[in-house]
């Protein structure tokens, strides 16, 4: 559920997050909190379209329970006189993102804690076009909680979200070119909702693809399922093990991509969405802006040009999808792996995502993802030099460093001149994230999380001498030494 409001008693620890309601999987995620929450919603929807037939799909991941939530709140909803349509297997939250906008369905949840711990679980709401509900809308639910008593007993269809999603994919996709180029292709589901989709969509194809990870597990196997280098040593092992083109990853939900070189090193988020930007943009010929959350290489200044604006949000991507909601968007990108592109959804999809690279490979002739990224580089005038810590912090004033920093801008940062600095806040106005610009395209980015006792710093430099100088004077000024 997006927002980031807490729940009120008597359900303490509960949080709203801009990607999905979360709670502890063996305390607070429980037929109590889930059901109160889907009445809230169907209030919502009741108050928000009054005298229509209200119309809600719901899907889940391969967590403990899920399946369980879903149909608790499938009960709920139906109980209150709505059309409800249960996924009939576990699916990614971009297959019910798809089902929502393609079969004009109100609203969608989503059963899933996405990349988060195992004992992690939690809703996602999805509006009419497919993308996060807005922080304002979530607020409305937010005040609606608890309001009414729970109404149970209802019916619902189960259907099959996958199959319409794939042939939507089999439209945007062109796959008789991949099949072509003859790549060797490995897949890591991480054991998450994603499962085989990728892995056997590709193979019915004609591609040659090795996956693993792909059995559905509640645990994820015991690994972190985000697709980040430090999770990923099982497809490193598999890549170095043989001759690939690529490796490619989803998390629990399959909203993320991350992306393996064929040697088992990471190629990185920002290299990653500088090919998908070339390709969208130039490849296939896609009009529109480029959305980009602020954590994001500046490189993608190399695309920009009067079709296609550059557009910076803060970090969260129901910020990215409101600007793809207010104008045409051919790309919308975020740090974390998230990725979402024009003809589709306002939302992140992990396997268009992957889709999209093997087409830009197979259409440029290369073997490798390798030979891609060298052949494009020149583009964005080399590698990309970026660094980021995430510190854990118990300071009590952790939330009130960045407004102090605004109130006291620096005109110099590690020596260089501040050319601009530009702020951002939550759903709540509290000042949660401060970045300053120097020249060169360097920059450096401190977000304070409200929800967990984190200080986020990020930089972008002319090399990695440079990312190390932004990121220690950035722990200067917010007081911290590591």
């Amino acid at each position: 559920m997006s927002g980031n409001a807490a729940l009120p008693e008597p359900l303490p620890g509960i949080f709203f997050g801009t990607d999905g309601w979360r709670a502890l999987l063996d305390s607070e995620m429980n037929e109590y909190t889930v059901t109160a929450v889907a009445q809230a919603f169907a209030d919502y929807l009741q108050q928000r379209y009054p005298g229509h037939t209200h119309s809600v799909a719901i899907a889940y991941d391969g967590r403990s329970r899920s399946f369980e939530f879903a149909e608790m709140t499938a009960d709920v909803l139906s109980a209150n006189g709505f059309w409800v349509f249960l996924s009939s297997d576990i699916v990614p939250t971009p297959v019910l993102s798809h089902f929502v906008k393609h079969a004009q369905i109100q609203a969608g949840i989503m059963i899933t804690a996405s990349h988060n711990p195992a004992r992690y679980n939690g809703i996602k709401f999805k509006d009419h076009y497919g993308g996060p509900f807005m922080t304002e809308e979530t607020a409305k639910i937010e005040a609606l909680l608890f309001r009414h008593p729970v109404k149970r007993g209802g019916s619902w269809q189960g259907l099959n979200f996958l199959a319409p999603y794939l042939q939507t994919l089999r439209k945007l996709i062109d796959l008789p070119a991949i099949a072509r180029a003859g790549l060797n292709v490995a897949v890591d589901s991480m054991h998450g909702a994603g499962g085989r989709i990728l892995a056997q969509f590709l193979s019915e194809h004609g591609v040659s693809c090795t996956d693993i990870a792909s059995d559905i597990r509640r645990d994820f196997g015991g690994r972190m399922p985000e697709p980040i280098a430090s999770n990923l040593k099982p497809l490193a092992d598999v890549l170095r093990s043989g001759r690939f083109s690529v490796g490619l990853a989803t998390d629990g939900d399959a909203d993320r991509l991350g992306v393996l070189k064929e040697d088992g090193s990471w190629l990185s988020a920002h290299e990653t969405i500088l090919l998908l930007t070339e390709h969208v943009i130039r490849g296939r010929s896609t009009p529109g802006a480029i959305v980009k959350s602020a954590s994001v290489t500046d490189k993608l200044s190399c695309f920009e040009s009067p079709d296609h604006p550059l557009i910076e949000v803060q970090v969260g991507f129901k910020y990215i999808c409101e600007e793809m909601l207010k104008m045409d968007t051919a790309i919308g990108c975020e740090e974390s792996g998230g990725y979402g592109f024009r003809g589709l959804v306002p939302e992140r999809d992990g396997l268009f995502s992957a889709l999209l690279l093997l087409e830009s490979m197979a259409l440029n002739g290369f073997q490798s993802i390798t030979e891609l990224l060298r052949s494009k580089e020149t583009l964005w005038d080399g590698p990309v030099a970026y660094d980021r810590i995430d510190l854990h912090t118990d300071r009590a004033d952790r939330l009130s460093i960045l407004p102090a920093l605004c109130a006291e801008a620096p005109d110099f940062i590690a020596s260089r001149p501040v050319r601009k600095w530009t702020s951002y806040a939550s759903s709540r106005s509290v000042i949660n994230g401060l970045k300053f610009s120097f020249a060169d395209s360097e920059w450096l980015l401190i977000r304070a999380s409200e929800t967990e006792p984190l200080l986020r710093f990020y930089a972008e430099g002319k090399d990695n001498s440079a990312v190390k100088e932004l990121l220690a004077a950035a722990l200067q000024l917010s007081g911290e030494n590591i």
